[in-house]
């Protein structure tokens, strides 16, 4: 059809379908999915390549799957556990609240998964803000994660591949250069948007005692999912092809944990939910026949970038690759803050909007949080301008 595969239509008609459409979400992704399987099995050995091809990505679907799941969990551990209601207390009640919110999350994510720092993220917001956060600012933390761990290769599942793939965490940590300047400019803008909308606004009434019990299951079960991300890449990373090692590990101190305090186990369903929808998504992309990206220069990175908001990220990552030659602190920079322009574009914000419902309206996430895409752009090209175009081949 003109050119372009029948598969690309289908995956741009479930893209819009779930823009349009956002209250059906899941039906469109999983209608979308079924489409391109359909049409892949009516190709001549079809049933055979699809078998192959889910061999081969089971591994990233069910990470996904647990790893949404289980920051559910932990999600509700925390707000259980009362901290969150003690947070908005060391926050400054002017705009600069919400600043501080968003570096808190800028930095966790450094050392956590991007989907850690936004769950935890957003459920401080909700009681900072007496659960009044606007849409601009869910992009915000959204973006907030997704920089923090962009230069990081245990802050993204995107940096972690490329530091398996033999690239040097420090060719990688540049890209903190262009995530800081990308901060710079949503987080003033959000920050200052949500304080028109709500300002910060510190529990009232007596301190509620901190459950420390609970905290500590969060602390045992970000602590697992940093020494499970660490064992692996660098010590068994032929178990990131065999096994959901990063989820594995997120619930083995889930289930541990239950002995100290048992969680409230009806966060679950609405999670899967969440999970099933951004599996079939990421189902249906992985897909796509795309066989190479353009040749590596930082235009095509730039594109990339723009891309990763509606075509995942991680098969992204993986023919950048295979087919070698970027800068790698820009692809880490790009495919990690690109993602943030829409809320479907990155698993941290399908986790944060199963939080904030709201948060699911492509068309709100663009018109309240349209100080994203201008500051992926901005810290692009800080970065470009700063460190040049550098390349490390695998």
């Amino acid at each position: 059809m003109l050119g372009i595969p029948v598969e690309f239509y289908l995956f741009g008609l479930t893209l819009a379908g779930v823009a349009i459409f956002h209250r059906a979400s899941l039906w469109i992704s999983l209608a979308g999915l079924a489409a391109v399987i359909a049409y892949k099995l009516s190709e001549p050995g079809g049933a055979a390549g699809l078998t192959a091809h889910f061999s081969e990505e089971w591994v990233l679907l069910a990470n996904l799957f647990l790893l949404l799941l289980g920051f559910a969990v932990l999600a509700n551990q925390f707000e259980l556990s009362n901290a969150p209601e003690a947070m908005p207390g060391l926050l400054p009640r002017n705009w600069t609240g919400g600043l501080f919110l968003l570096a808190f999350i800028f930095v966790l994510s450094i050392f956590l998964d991007n989907i850690a720092g936004a769950v935890v993220g957003g459920v401080v917001a909700r009681h900072a803000y007496r659960g009044k956060v606007g849409v601009g600012f869910l992009a915000a933390i959204v973006a907030a994660a997704n920089a923090g761990g962009a230069g990081s290769v245990i802050g993204d599942t995107t940096t972690t591949m490329i530091w398996i793939a033999g690239i040097s965490p420090l060719v990688v940590a540049p890209a903190f250069i262009g995530a800081i300047a990308c901060f710079a400019v949503f987080g003033t803008a959000a920050a200052l948007q949500q304080h028109r909308l709500a300002p910060v606004h510190p529990h009232e009434g007596p301190d509620l005692p901190i459950d420390w019990g609970r905290l500590g299951t969060v602390l045992a079960m970000l602590a697992a999912l940093v020494g499970t991300n660490i064992a692996v890449a660098g010590f068994a990373p032929h178990l990131e092809h065999a096994i959901p090692a990063l989820g594995l590990g997120l619930w083995a101190a889930i289930l541990v944990t239950t002995l100290i305090r048992k969680p409230d186990w009806t966060v679950l369903p609405p999670a899967a939910t969440g999970a099933v929808f951004l599996i079939a998504l990421v189902g249906s992309a992985s897909l796509m026949p795309v066989e190479s990206l353009p040749v590596p220069s930082w235009q095509s990175t730039f594109g990339i970038g723009i891309i990763a908001a509606v075509f995942d990220n991680i098969p992204l990552t993986a023919l950048a690759l295979e087919q070698g030659g970027y800068d790698w602190a820009l692809l880490a920079y790009a495919v990690g803050v690109g993602g943030s322009c829409l809320w479907f574009g990155s698993s941290a914000g399908v986790a944060l909007t199963s939080i904030f419902p709201e948060g699911r309206s492509a068309v709100r996430w663009v018109k309240e949080g349209w100080h994203v895409p201008v500051a992926y752009v901005f810290g692009f090209f800080v970065l470009l301008a700063i460190c040049g175009w550098t390349t490390a081949r695998v």
